[in-house]
């Protein structure tokens, strides 16, 4: 699985409106400054974000962004399929729509293990326990493995 820059961009964008918010909206170039985003592509993950209903936004002098619900219902996998889509598939489909024969049928179940830990982890991670850094102790139970931070 790979996290695209979109993505990563996005949830570090999601997290800079957390920690800011109760106060008034933040402008896109203030997240942007913040977090090393690229303005212009902040701009349309800001856009996915809006229809998603992640964030909402105000036009004019004191517009800008917030989140439109609290940090602690909006969970990561929320953010990534927002501005990414399913957050595991295969050449593109859903490991739900394939179908494989012969000697490869055993992917299948392969393929749907892998995306129901990596939704377990991600949809059991949300936004405030981030800006809390209060990730949930599974999480950091794997993260504290060595493996976890060798690349085979």
């Amino acid at each position: 699985m790979r996290i695209s820059a979109r993505a990563d961009y996005a949830v570090r964008a999601v997290l800079e409106l957390a920690v800011r918010q109760g106060g008034d909206p933040v402008k896109a170039e203030t997240v942007s400054a913040a977090q090393a985003i690229p303005h212009k592509f902040l701009e349309g993950i800001l856009g996915d974000l809006r229809r998603a209903g992640i964030v909402e936004s105000r036009r004019g002098g004191g517009g800008g962004y917030r989140l439109a619900r609290d940090p602690d219902r909006i969970t990561v996998a929320d953010v990534i399929r927002a501005v990414d889509g399913p957050i595991v598939s295969v050449r593109g489909e859903r490991p739900t729509g394939l179908t494989y024969t012969g000697s490869a049928q055993p992917l299948l179940p392969l393929w749907i293990a892998l995306r129901a830990n990596v939704r377990k982890v991600l949809e059991g991670v949300t936004v405030a326990d981030i800006a809390a850094d209060a990730l949930p102790d599974p999480v950091r139970r794997l993260a504290a493995e060595p493996a976890a931070w060798e690349n085979p």
